[in-house]
């Protein structure tokens, strides 16, 4: 049977082991994301650890992108928080709930193909403000409560340890891949350094001071919540942000697993599974998640590109909740830390800063834009910002692209040949081409090369009918195309104009 599958999954057993490895290295840097983005909620650590466990494994097996890792995110995290407070952690699970089926509603709708309207720069300043914000987060390991209750500094001792033990992390990653490829550098720097601290002795900071990853079986349970009309109107908005925001980051970080990959995910798919995912998390105790970029980069540039990645990423962190978790807590954070500091330098496209003299000021602009509302604020409001600025810049360009020319016929008629999208931004140019007072009494507007857009269009078209028939002189149109004269017919009752047939 085992047989059978590795034929199925196209696997020899270099790439197996290729695969499984990738999968322990994701693992081992889920542990301490998953407890800090626990913190972050305002729940109990092993509450996002069930949910990188149940995540992981669900979207691993039946999501839309091989090699992306789902789990417990700080994007997330950040909206639980005032619910947790307020209403409890039993409500938290029941809005979990409820955002994996609002998720799974939106892959049915086949709305993922949505992402496809996100432009480059957009894309772009996501990935910048994600790796900025991933090394931000780091920074928290440099920190302890004194005695006093306060959140400091490391002493100076501490931190040239960690800063040591970081630095060599990130010097065997950067240096094994040129002597060998048989182990992925990631798990290989994480267990050398781990050997170094725990044969020497070495006072630094492990997994273990973050909390205790100790647990069982994730079990079964309905969230004890009202099953009420007052309880959905409670859960209904924070479902709701979480789904969108869930979505976002998962299709974008789908979108640059494509491009590491060169291969096409299936963003519908996807939604789907990461709404199934969240479903089930939440009647297992889990707070729900999405893609992690930070761990799917880990992934795959350590050389996974199958499932099985995912699925044994996700059965690792469980024999580490249930079998290992001393052995994980004596795992040093600086080994961690110096592996999500690579992911913040390959996620960063470095080559953005060069080229962002040589592209135009908008898509320029719309990069900084993004990057920084991604630090200040979170993914979704800056990626939103930075479709909705791309958007109207588009618009504004467009408005200025449509063009007129003029000449009389041999029968005296004047004729306006058209280029460009008539659309809302750019009806006034339209009208600016026309000049109703002193043309002649016959007028043909030439549409081969100009497209009725929306609604605004049939307005100015009415407008400037109208114009023409109280000076007396009539107004034609020509060469429309067939989803322009549809435009037209739906618009009859409103509009009153004379189409000629075209040419052809």
């Amino acid at each position: 049977m085992a047989i059978l599958n590795l034929d199925k999954l196209k696997m020899n057993k270099s790439e197996f082991k290729l695969e499984v490895l990738s999968g322990l290295t994701v693992a081992l840097a889920l542990v301490p994301e998953a407890v800090a983005f626990a913190f972050v909620a305002g729940v109990e650590p092993l509450v996002g650890l069930y949910a990188a466990f149940l995540v992981c494994f669900i979207t691993s097996v039946f999501g839309g992108r091989p090699g992306m890792i789902s789990g417990a995110t700080g994007a997330l995290a950040v909206v639980m928080v005032a619910l947790v407070a307020d209403h409890g952690v039993e409500y938290l699970f029941s809005a979990v709930i409820l955002m994996g089926i609002l998720q799974v509603l939106m892959g049915v709708l086949r709305l993922g193909k949505f992402i496809r309207i996100v432009p480059e720069p957009v894309i772009l300043g996501f990935v910048n403000g994600l790796a900025i914000v991933i090394f931000l987060a780091q920074l928290s390991q440099f920190k302890f409560i004194n005695q006093a209750g306060e959140l400091t500094w490391l002493p100076q001792g501490a931190l040239f340890i960690m800063f040591a033990l970081i630095a060599l992390t990130m010097f065997i990653i950067y240096g094994l891949p040129r002597l060998t490829k048989a182990i992925p550098s990631s798990l290989a720097a994480i267990l050398v350094v781990s050997g170094l601290v725990i044969i020497f002795n070495i006072d630094t900071k492990s997994v273990g001071d973050l909390a205790s990853i100790k647990g069982g079986l994730p079990i079964f349970s309905i969230p004890n919540v009202p099953f009420a009309w007052e309880t959905l109107k409670i859960i209904f908005p924070y479902s709701l942000i979480l789904a969108g925001i869930g979505l976002i980051e998962s299709l974008l970080t789908l979108t640059l697993i494509d491009e590491l990959t060169d291969t096409k995910g299936r963003g519908n798919k996807e939604c789907v599974a990461q709404g199934f995912a969240n479903i089930i998390t939440g009647f297992f105790g889990g707070m729900g998640g999405c893609a992690m970029i930070g761990q799917s980069i880990i992934n795959v540039t350590s050389g996974a590109r199958k499932r099985l990645s995912g699925i044994s990423a996700s059965i690792f962190l469980l024999i580490f909740i249930l079998f290992a978790s001393s052995l994980i807590e004596m795992v040093p954070v600086a080994a961690l830390v110096g592996v999500m500091f690579m992911v913040c330098i390959g996620t960063f496209e470095w080559t953005s800063i060069k080229f962002i003299r040589n592209i135009p000021i908008s898509d320029a602009f719309v990069i900084i834009l993004v990057t920084g509302m991604t630090v200040a604020f979170d993914l979704a409001i800056a990626v939103i910002a930075g479709v909705i600025t791309s958007a109207l810049v588009f618009s504004w360009q467009s408005a200025k692209r449509i063009r007129a020319r003029k000449s009389i016929d041999s029968e005296g008629f004047k004729i306006y040949e058209l280029w460009g999208p008539l659309f809302f931004a750019s009806t006034e140019v339209f009208l600016e081409k026309f000049d109703a007072k002193d043309d002649p009494e016959n007028v043909i507007v030439d549409f081969l090369d100009c497209r009725i857009v929306d609604q605004s269009a049939i307005e100015v078209i009415k407008k400037l009918t109208k114009k023409y028939k109280k000076l007396g002189k009539s107004i034609r149109l020509r060469n429309l195309s067939s989803n322009c004269r549809r435009i037209l017919k739906n618009a009859e009752t409103m509009i009153d104009v004379d189409i000629i047939e075209d040419k052809n």
